[in-house]
């Protein structure tokens, strides 16, 4: 197969000026092209075509020819018709980066050609002869060989306005580069125009948000590459089936939004139905062969549901999380939710709260013994994050933590809690603190920065300093929290793994990653004076952790009995209630500043 539209791979050299139609007329398909441009209707085609910024083509693949309808010259502004009469020469007019060219978007389709071509649309700039440059619409359809590869595309180029209110037209710079979809900050400027539109005339118009499913998986099980191109291929059988009118973004890694123009409330979940039913009726194809694609969708009926652009946002992201949390429905309509509303007016007062201690500097830190086991002296302490409310009462961690993992503070807050412990560090030479880290900020670049710019400073603080985590932070990437942990290790910190047996993490991810503490879930201890089931699994746990060569700290001890267990089967640190009074005052309450 020969090919060269959008970057020249491939394409004869020698095309010359053979491929315009009106001047030659290489196969019957473009003589009757031809011909009916050259017949009274033709010439009004010509006119109702060129009067709107469109021209049709016929691309065959095999030996490059690109045969236009007569109107090309004037549409796309060509200095000749040599310009634009292979796909190679016409790719010399498309600007690098503006958008998917057609080549792309053709060669790069997952789909296959069960006989009626596949649909395609992209948008992308080409340059005229007078180096202005057009944002152009491509719609059409791809055909395939015996080969199952594309031989054959024809299709209608449209210029886009050059300031464009609505509809893919604001796609044309800068679309996201995997899906040619618009970007999110593209998806907001549409929403305003669209949500402004349809309060002044009073119609309505929705917006379907779509979310794919399982990448994570797909990621580990093939790679990133693959999953890649699973989200391509969605968005490009979404795009199959879409309106003319309607434009797609790409609002976040794994979802894809649709505003629908003229939508109804009536009308919107036949659309859904519609473009979920597509992704049902075949498998996407990619490198790693064909994958099903599990998708969901939730939709808003707008302006009514989201007089702004946030509202409208946030309410297809509510529909969308109702429908990934239904066992039984792929796609869920926005509906308003007194429970809800108030649920969330809570989440704003709690955020408010927040950051108003933050601000007013009363996370403090309360610190917890852990000690040796065989001597019950203290080995350090755990500093635990404790928020104080303005009237001096603390807000329970229980609820705390989950809400504001929720809300996306933790990083702010695990910030805080490295300042604080760094303090202590430095007021006391022979303190030693265990701080506990949120997956949020182990997984952002940020906070293992943030540290290594503290320690720099001092860092004689690091050996004294342990970082917890939890075994939800190793299962997503593996390769990538090694690489977090080793550089954590260099800096001379020690690790723990908290909660360990929670049943997150595998024996071979915890046996590839650097830790030096494995902390057994509190869960399993606490009742081992008294249940068979949970003196078998701690110990199963301790031989784990002997294999590993990792020191162990049994978790929520709070009786003598639990304690010398623990001690006979070789427990390294004890920790718990049973040990806060007896160390209390060993080290001096710091005053949060």
């Amino acid at each position: 197969m020969v090919s060269g539209d959008g970057s020249g791979r491939g394409a004869p050299d020698a095309m010359g000026d053979a491929a315009l139609t009106g001047m030659h007329a290489p196969d019957d398909r473009a003589s009757a092209v031809r011909d009916r441009d050259e017949s009274p209707a033709g010439a009004d085609l010509r006119g109702i075509l060129g009067s709107i910024g469109e021209t049709v083509y016929d691309w065959d693949m095999t030996d490059d020819r690109l045969t236009w309808g007569a109107q090309a010259m004037a549409v796309l502004r060509a200095a000749s018709p040599a310009a634009i009469a292979s796909g190679r020469a016409y790719a010399r007019l498309i600007v690098p980066g503006d958008g998917r060219s057609r080549y792309d978007t053709v060669t790069t389709s997952t789909d296959r050609d069960a006989g009626q071509g596949v649909a395609f649309q992209t948008v992308y700039a080409v340059k005229t002869a007078g180096a202005e440059v057009l944002r152009v619409e491509d719609t059409g359809r791809w055909f395939a060989g015996l080969d199952g590869k594309p031989i054959r595309v024809h299709g209608v180029v449209r210029v886009l306005p050059a300031q464009a209110g609505g509809g893919l037209a604001t796609q044309a710079a800068g679309a996201d580069p995997l899906t040619g979809a618009l970007t999110r900050a593209q998806l907001l400027d549409l929403l305003a125009d669209q949500i402004s539109r349809s309060r002044k005339s009073h119609g309505s118009f929705a917006m379907l948000l779509f979310g794919i499913e399982s990448l994570g998986e797909i990621n580990e099980a093939y790679g990133f590459d693959v999953a890649d191109e699973l989200i391509a291929g969605v968005a490009q059988r979404l795009r199959s089936v879409m309106r003319r009118a309607d434009a797609m973004a790409r609002v976040a890694g794994n979802k894809l939004a649709i505003v629908l123009t003229g939508c109804t409330e009536d009308q919107l979940p036949v659309a859904a139905a519609r473009f979920l039913g597509s992704l049902r009726d075949a498998a996407i194809q990619t490198s790693a062969g064909a994958l099903a694609a599990s998708v969901r969708a939730g939709g808003v009926l707008l302006p009514r549901f989201g007089h702004t652009v946030q509202d409208a946002l946030l309410h297809a992201d509510e529909a969308l999380a109702a429908a990934r949390a239904s066992v039984s429905d792929a796609y869920v309509a926005y509906s308003p939710d007194r429970r809800r509303d108030t649920r969330r007016m809570g989440n704003r007062r709690f955020t408010d709260e927040v950051v108003a201690a933050l601000n007013e500097q009363r996370v403090t830190l309360a610190r917890q013994p852990i000690v040796h086991a065989g001597t019950r002296k203290v080995a350090m302490r755990e500093a635990l994050m404790r928020i104080k409310r303005t009237d001096g009462s603390v807000m329970a961690a229980a609820s705390v933590i989950p809400m504001v993992e929720k809300l996306g503070f933790m990083p702010m807050l695990d910030q805080r809690v490295l300042d604080l412990a760094l303090a202590d560090l430095q007021d006391d030479p022979q303190a030693r603190l265990s701080i506990n880290v949120s997956p949020a900020s182990l997984r952002s670049p940020d906070w293992l920065a943030a540290l290594a710019a503290r320690l720099s400073a001092r860092p004689d603080l690091a050996g004294r300093l342990v970082v917890e985590m939890t075994e939800t932070c190793l299962v997503d990437d593996v390769e990538a929290m090694r690489q977090r942990l080793a550089a954590m290790k260099e800096l001379g910190l020690r690790l723990a793994v908290d909660d360990f047996g929670s049943g997150h993490t595998s024996f071979r991810h915890l046996r590839a990653l650097p830790f030096d503490i494995v902390k057994i879930d509190g869960a399993f201890v606490q009742n081992i004076g008294r249940s068979t089931d949970d003196r078998f699994f701690v110990r199963t746990l301790l031989d784990l952790a002997r294999h590993l060569g990792v020191e162990v700290v049994a978790e929520w001890v709070t009786d003598e009995t639990a304690a010398q267990m623990l001690t006979d089967w070789g427990v390294t640190y004890l920790q718990g209630e049973l040990f806060d009074d007896a160390a209390a005052g060993t080290m001096p309450a710091r005053a949060v500043a």
